[in-house]
């Protein structure tokens, strides 16, 4: 069904060809590609531009639908996964419906996997623009759905970071329930000492914070509490929260999960005993009551992490234990300092500063590799040094531990309830680490702070900010329009399995008792279009809006022909 106005049995469709600068260009003739496209069937219009995302390449589309009286758009560019948006918004806005749009891909699957191939590439060009042309002759208008949003939000962490976004949402009016499981705010901070790279005392900046936390508008604290149950989609999640064994009922339109992350505790690792041989994070305590009373200090970096267990960096290690070695040294000059490490991570001028700082007060850096770990025996170190070719054997009073930062062990609980992924190690997983780094792939749910890696304080601070930023895009309207091109259920061909209920990766199917039996019903809004169900529906019961079983035959015809 075309839109009213136009000859419905008559299909018009233009191409545009974009070159990419060179990505795209410097390996396929895009002109040569553009005149191919010319021939195919249904085509009256087609154009190469250098960057047909660019504002002169936005025009020209609008101008070309108008013009030849378009009624299908196809873009031979880069990945849809940035620029199909952008795309569907153009064609929108000179009246044709976003969904008459079709993205081929000649970038990512093209040109540059094939760039020292360009003739096969070239030809690789042409069957994917005549698949896109062969779909887009298919396309049907879809009409997105709109859903109206609850202006209030949840963050679920009372650390810097949940904090930082808290009192963020709350400036901008939106009305905010800040969550912690803790008898008290604050998170690690409570128990650090000092802050790198600045040397800020760690109580001082928490205690700030908090103090802007009771005085902020909108803004309604619940400690020693936890999450229950969520329920809903974006701009409307009933939440169920226990505090001291009331439950609380919480209508919000936003989540953010700032629950943070743990630190390691080495058993078995360096004689770790928690007296004379301890981690940074004891330190930190030991540092802040003024308990340390040692000449010869030993720090070992990496305890834990990088290896088959935990294969990460956790970033913030290394200038922990250069922090706490100058203040160490600060306290006492004629100390001696060793950090014994594998690699150092100083990233910008000002950890770089931080660390030859350390080095000119006369702390130690030495290189051990993973193949020959450090030995620790009653009060010295075993450890072999690379440079000279030999071991070396240093004497200690105090052996420090930089452990990492690993993910809370409630994290798949809580996971599970938002309906939102973990990567490998159990830190919660953005919907792009480049593209969406706030973001999940579920709508509405946003995640900051080292609950989704380990981070530095500022960052922390930082990423709260940017989740609050993402959620009032969200709060900020009265309604929002969500995906069109979601699955589709035939109730005459359901049987109601419930296949597709149990592997819905969304929760957005359900099994429900209708006139004509058990039936599958899709939920609009949580629905992403993702395909699951369909592939695994034993009857072909569900389909995919804009990926439907017709569109996809046309494109197998078209590179068979």
């Amino acid at each position: 069904m075309l839109e009213e106005g136009k000859n419905e049995k008559e299909i018009r469709v233009g191409v545009f060809v974009c070159h990419c600068g060179s990505n795209i260009g410097g390996v396929i003739d895009c002109k040569k590609l553009a005149k191919y496209a010319k021939k195919l069937p249904n085509v009256v219009y087609t154009e190469d531009n250098l960057y047909t995302c660019s504002e002169n390449g936005l025009a020209s589309i609008k101008k070309a639908i108008k013009e030849y009286n378009l009624n299908r758009i196809v873009v031979a560019s880069c990945t849809p996964r940035t620029h199909e948006p952008l795309f569907r918004e153009c064609i929108s806005e000179a009246g044709l419906n976003p969904y008459l749009f079709n993205f081929v891909n000649i970038r990512e699957q093209c040109s540059w996997v094939h760039r020292q191939y360009p003739n096969e590439a070239y030809e690789k060009a042409k069957d994917l623009i005549s698949m896109g042309v062969a779909k887009a002759t298919k396309l049907e208008p879809l009409e997105m759905i709109t859903i109206k949003i609850n202006p209030n939000a949840l963050v679920i962490g009372g650390g810097i970071c949940g904090m930082s976004a808290a009192l963020n949402l709350s400036r901008q009016g939106f009305k905010t329930y800040l969550i912690e499981k803790e008898n008290e705010l604050g998170g690690r901070l409570n128990t650090l000492y000092k802050l790198f790279p600045h040397d800020t005392e760690a109580l001082e900046l928490i205690k700030d914070i908090k103090n802007k936390v009771q005085k902020a508008r909108n803004l309604e604290v619940y400690t020693t509490t936890r999450i229950k149950n969520i329920d809903g989609f974006v701009g409307n999640y009933d939440i169920e929260i226990v505090q001291n064994g009331k439950i609380i009922n919480l209508t919000v339109g936003a989540i953010i999960v700032a629950v943070g992350s743990s630190t390691l505790t080495p058993e078995g690792m360096f004689g770790y005993d928690g007296k004379i041989r301890i981690t940074q994070y004891e330190l930190e305590a030991k540092l802040r009551r003024n308990e340390i009373d040692a000449n010869n200090v030993i720090m070992i970096q990496c305890v834990g992490s990088r290896n088959d267990e935990r294969p990460y960096c956790s970033s913030i290690c290394c200038m922990t234990a250069i922090k706490n070695a100058l203040i160490i040294k600060e306290r006492n000059p004629i100390s001696n300092i060793t950090i014994l490490f594998r690699d150092l991570y100083s990233p910008g001028t000002n950890y770089e500063k931080y660390y030859r700082n350390a080095r000119e007060k006369g702390i130690l850096f030495i290189k051990y590799k993973p193949d020959k770990l450090p030995s620790v025996e009653e009060n010295q170190i075993k450890v072999f040094n690379e440079y000279i070719g030999d071991h070396i054997i240093i004497p200690y009073d105090l052996l420090v531990l930089s452990t990492p930062l690993v993910a809370n062990e409630d994290n798949k609980e809580l996971a599970q309830k938002l309906k939102v992924p973990l990567e490998a190690n159990n830190f919660f997983l953005e919907a792009h680490v480049k593209l969406r780094p706030n973001d999940f792939a579920t709508d509405g749910v946003y995640v900051g702070g080292s609950a989704k890696w380990p981070v530095d304080v500022s960052e922390t601070i930082t990423q709260g900010y940017a989740a609050a930023a993402r959620a009032s895009t969200i709060l900020s309207h009265e309604t929002i329009k969500v995906e069109g091109a979601i699955a589709t259920v035939d109730p005459e061909k359901c049987i109601g399995c419930g296949s597709c209920e149990m592997i819905c990766p969304f929760n957005a199917i359900q099994i429900e008792r209708m006139e004509l039996g058990l039936k599958a019903t899709i939920f609009s809004a949580v629905c992403k279009g993702c395909g699951v169900c369909g592939a695994s529906c034993p009857l072909n019961a569900i389909s995919m809006k804009h990926f439907m079983d017709l569109q996809i035959y046309e494109q197998i015809y078209a590179l068979s022909e």
